[in-house]
């Protein structure tokens, strides 16, 4: 197996120089870098990326934790997170708490051992000191943990009031807001403040039903729907918090012989590309859920680097309004 040593005697170089175009340290010429990764190739030359990272201190890897890698918004925040963080020439190490906080607390530790160079938190089953405790940069998805510590989020106040105003305009006289369970400290419980503050300003006859504690478990949400539609036959309008429990209310009320939209109308949050896999295709609430990855790795950067940064980052929304309205 080829050493550093072997690469610096071929190119005729000294090690000093090859380290320094590895480790990205120092002036070098792009002739005299070429030259170096050139060789490294002609010996198979593998760097040996753990001594590297003790070296520089940085590991170029950045762990994300979620709690359910299965559904389609951290799906597509982890797609994103891992491009962005790629094009920064870091690799990511996906975690999937399934918000068990014994599972999410292991993830933390191992992350910690492998020198990650920040932890992206999209799941938050732990107390805050946890978080806060931390030596890693930490960036926190939809949860507002400490004054220092980033946090990103849609405007989900917005986003609640978009939907609710929405179905409102279009005549609904009964809305039902479905929901995660809001004894979870999140900044996504907003949608469901925005919503009630509508529906009351309206005069709009309204039943809000939460989920249990697993919010990500879809077994419940078809148990939702079908209890909905036996105990409020009258409902016409259905503001769900995310597009999957939106797409089990078309399921369920189209099966219990309802028209949508002409006899209920639907609007889901996240705009994933699930919600335009249905037929009618889902009316949504758009997180602009790449801003949100590419945001998370440059405040890990910025971070890392001791430049200035904001702990409040609130992104816009968006109404999509497809077939289901």
């Amino acid at each position: 197996m080829a050493t550093i040593h072997d690469v610096a005697l071929k190119a005729g170089v000294s090690v000093t120089t090859v380290s320094r175009v590895l480790n990205n340290r120092g002036y070098i010429s792009e002739a005299m870098r070429k030259k170096v990764y050139s060789t490294m190739e002609q010996l198979n030359y593998q760097p040996n990326e753990i001594a590297r990272s003790l070296v520089r201190k940085q590991s170029n890897i950045i762990g994300l934790i979620v709690p359910s890698v299965s559904h389609p918004f951290f799906a597509e925040l982890a797609d994103h997170v891992e491009f962005y963080a790629y094009q920064n020439g870091c690799k990511v190490l996906l975690c999937n708490s399934r918000l068990d906080p014994v599972k999410e607390r292991d993830y933390i530790e191992m992350l910690k051992r492998n020198r990650v160079d920040g932890i992206i938190m999209g799941s938050h089953t732990l107390e805050v000191d946890e978080y806060r405790n931390l030596k890693s940069p930490i960036v926190t998805i939809d949860r507002q943990i400490d004054i220092d510590i980033p946090w990103i989020s849609s405007d989900n106040y917005r986003g609640g009031e978009l939907a609710t105003e929405l179905l409102v305009s279009k005549g609904c006289k009964k809305i039902a807001h479905i929901c995660g369970n809001l004894k979870l400290d999140l900044l996504a419980n907003k949608r469901s403040d925005a919503f009630q503050n509508v529906v009351n300003r309206y005069g709009i006859e309204h039943v809000i039903i939460q989920t249990d504690m697993n919010v990500f478990d879809q077994m419940q949400y078809e148990q939702i729907i079908q209890k909905l539609i036996i105990e409020h036959p009258d409902v016409d309008g259905i503001f769900a918090t995310s597009d999957i429990i939106a797409a089990f209310a078309l399921k369920g009320f189209i099966k219990a012989g309802k028209q949508v939209p002409r006899d209920v109308r639907i609007v889901g949050y996240d705009d994933v590309s699930a919600a335009m896999w249905v037929t009618p295709e889902i009316t949504s609430i758009r997180q602009p859920i790449a801003d949100i990855g590419r945001l998370a790795v440059e405040l890990i950067g910025k971070q890392l680097e001791g430049e200035p940064f904001l702990t409040e980052n609130l992104l816009s929304v968006e109404l999509m309004e497809r077939g289901t309205t």
